[in-house]
């Protein structure tokens, strides 16, 4: 994870120097070239993010609370999905669903619901439209070069997003004229397998990045499989002085068989089949100047079929009970002005989507006999944009960055979001953070226009809104240790809520309707650890406090977060990590989560030279067979151990 004030090998003093400079605060010009020298050794262009503003900034003058896990770390833990590499994120609880290989999860930040926290690919919006929710198992893990994190909403910047924003960047268009790349493959319990391979390079003045992926699996407990292929190409095309052109497309196709849930007396399966692609152009209209555009559209059909699974008052065993099919289609375009000058770096843009979701229902003989119809089709679709302003504004010290955002989509209308932040350093190794934010999440495709089984669409429904504060402040308090402590309060209206048998006689469907005021409140504290004889230690806790309680009844919910690496800097890295999460779950759920999940990775560099190299690598999960799992029906894996072997070339 990118550190603030925390980089390998530096001075604290100098890197903190060398931000100042960057910033082009006003004194630094009366520096000599050689000092200038000097500090520029210590900046790292990694050091910028984006998700905050939407255009790289250096960390030092981002106010959000912020996290940006890197290739290299999801590498270390062998990731097979995104939700594998959020697992050990401070304040980002990641429900996955039996944690078995290439599981649905979701995904809550500082205790939202899944619904609030909107994830991204490059920008573009992933989350469905149907439910609100986000899959992150169709995103090819491979393609990821960091993944940015922002703890609390970010609705001034991307709309809607009142829990956190999840803004996956993927790998750019090689550089070289040498093609570069890896091949890999690990195999596993239950053969579990995944296989991936990259190149990139140059032909001409043309970049490329290509990736292809297969995973597959028959479960790491009984009736339970996952497959799932995936491409992904990525092309940088230079126009002279004009600028570049990038062209981007990615395919994957997960298939998830959940198995059994006798408490449901079903059996359950899903699919997804999902196409993504965009095509950016960059043009620096003068030194200072830059004009960005884009357009992208995202195809995500997704199917879950639930079957009988003992013959019953639900039908007989192996009919079908209820089948969803969700076809969407989303198109958009976004354009957006950079403007950098002295102590100002302003950014303003614009954003349009048209959403499309074909919603088909398929009920069983049961159901048909509760008077639900057989086939039940809607085709709701909807139109939104956007104008949004902010600067990050440099004073020496001090750096103000104040933004807004106007959403407008032709459902549930209008709102605003502002949001003010404020970074200020304190010494030469401490700087203070703190923000406030107006944010908010749009309701579902679904209920406000297509309904579901025994769900009525509510047209009134309105966004969910919230005003967020969040305080803290990252020390590097000796030379070896960094520490991150930050508080935050997110007061939410609007939320929304279940009516039971709303509609009243004959149908008798439930209604979601705005509700009351909700508060989730809590702190995270992190701390790390520069390598000592090759040995480096991090930990994290965060805890939520929800008033009333959430969707499942949860008022606590806590997390700890313990990983040691040894990294000899040559052939061998050793991975160690524990995670622990208390969810406070009410107990129809059948819940378990009394254990710390401890999973240890190993790399080692078998050979090396100029040309290639080649990794063996192995991962031995939950060692000590924690059970973690937050329903009865659908509990976690024990132990279980994968090997593998990667080839590099260049």
């Amino acid at each position: 994870m990118y550190r603030v004030l925390f980089k390998k090998r530096t001075s604290l003093a100098g890197f903190a120097l060398s931000i100042i400079f960057l910033c082009q605060c006003q004194n630094a010009g009366a520096q000599s070239e050689e000092e200038l020298k000097t500090l520029l050794m210590f900046y790292n262009e990694k050091d910028l993010v984006i998700s905050p503003t939407r255009s790289p900034k250096p960390v030092s003058l981002v106010a959000e609370n912020i996290t940006v896990i890197t290739a290299k770390e999801i590498k270390q833990l062998n990731a097979h999905t995104v939700a594998e590499a959020l697992n050990r994120i401070p304040g980002l609880f990641v429900d996955s669903f039996g944690n078995d290989f290439g599981s649905v999860s979701f995904l809550n930040i500082q205790g939202s619901e899944p619904r609030h926290v909107l994830v991204l690919v490059d920008g573009v919006r992933w989350n469905f439209l149907s439910d609100g929710f986000a899959e992150t198992n169709s995103i090819p893990v491979g393609i990821i070069e960091r993944i940015e994190i922002i703890k609390g909403p970010a609705s001034s910047t991307w709309g809607s997003s009142l829990g956190g924003v999840v803004n996956i960047l993927t790998k750019p268009a090689g550089k070289g004229v040498k093609p570069t790349g890896l091949i890999q493959a690990s195999y596993g319990r239950s053969k579990s397998q995944d296989y991936r391979a990259e190149v990139d390079g140059r032909v001409g003045s043309v970049g490329y990045y290509l990736h292809a992926a297969l995973q597959d699996s028959r479960g790491l407990r009984s009736s339970r499989a996952f497959e799932n292929e995936s491409l992904y190409a990525k092309f940088d095309i230079p126009l002279s002085h004009y600028g570049d052109i990038t062209l981007s497309a990615g395919y994957s196709a997960p298939r998830n068989h959940f198995g059994k849930f006798p408490s449901e007396g079903l059996t359950s399966k899903g699919t997804i089949r999902t196409f993504f692609a965009t095509a950016s152009l960059d043009v620096p209209l003068t030194k200072k100047l830059e004009l960005h555009m884009s357009l992208h559209t995202t195809r995500q059909k997704h199917a879950q079929a639930h079957d009988v699974l003992e013959t019953g008052s639900k039908g007989s065993s192996g009919e079908r009970y209820l089948d969803n099919i969700h076809d969407e289609t989303t198109i958009g375009v976004r354009a957006k002005l950079v403007w950098n000058h002295r102590q100002h770096l302003i950014v303003c843009g614009a954003d349009f989507d048209h959403g499309h979701l074909e919603q088909k229902l398929k009920a069983g003989q049961a159901l048909q006999l509760a008077r639900v119809p057989a086939v039940k089709r809607s085709h709701p679709h909807i139109d939104r944009w956007a104008l949004y302003a902010n600067d990050t504004l440099s004073l020496g010290r001090w750096s103000f960055t104040p933004g807004f955002r106007y959403d407008h989509d032709d459902i549930t209308g209008s709102f605003f979001s502002p949001s003010l932040g404020i970074t200020w350093r304190l010494g030469d190794n401490t700087i203070f953070k703190a923000s406030i934010a107006r944010g908010f999440s749009s309701p579902a495709l679904s209920w406000t226009s297509a309904g579901g089984l025994f769900l009525e669409p509510n047209p009134s429904l309105e966004p969910e809104t919230v005003w967020s504060y969040q305080a803290g402040i990252e020390s590097a308090v000796a030379d070896y240790l960094w520490l991150k402590a930050v508080a935050f309060r997110h007061d939410v209206k609007n939320a929304i809520t279940g009516e039971r048998f709303a509609t009243g006689p004959p149908t008798f469907n439930d209604r979601l309707v705005n509700g009351g005021k909700t508060r989730r409140q809590g702190f995270e504290l992190e701390a790390e650890t520069l390598p000592l004889y090759h040995v480096s230690f991090r930990a994290g806790v965060s805890l939520a406090h929800i008033t009333p309680s959430n969707e499942r009844g949860a008022r606590h919910v806590y997390t700890y977060n313990i990983g040691l690496v040894y990294d000899d800097m040559h052939s061998l890295t050793v991975h160690l990590s524990g995670y622990y999460i208390w969810w406070n779950y009410d107990s129809i759920y059948q819940a378990e989560y009394k254990n710390f999940i401890w999973d240890i990775n190993l790399i080692k560099t078998v050979f090396t030279n100029r040309k290639y190299s080649g990794e063996f690598f192995c991962t031995a999960h939950n060692i000590f067979n924690g059970s973690q799992y937050t329903l009865g029906d659908y509990k976690n894996p024990g132990k279980w151990l994968e090997v593998g072997m990667r080839f590099m070339f260049n």
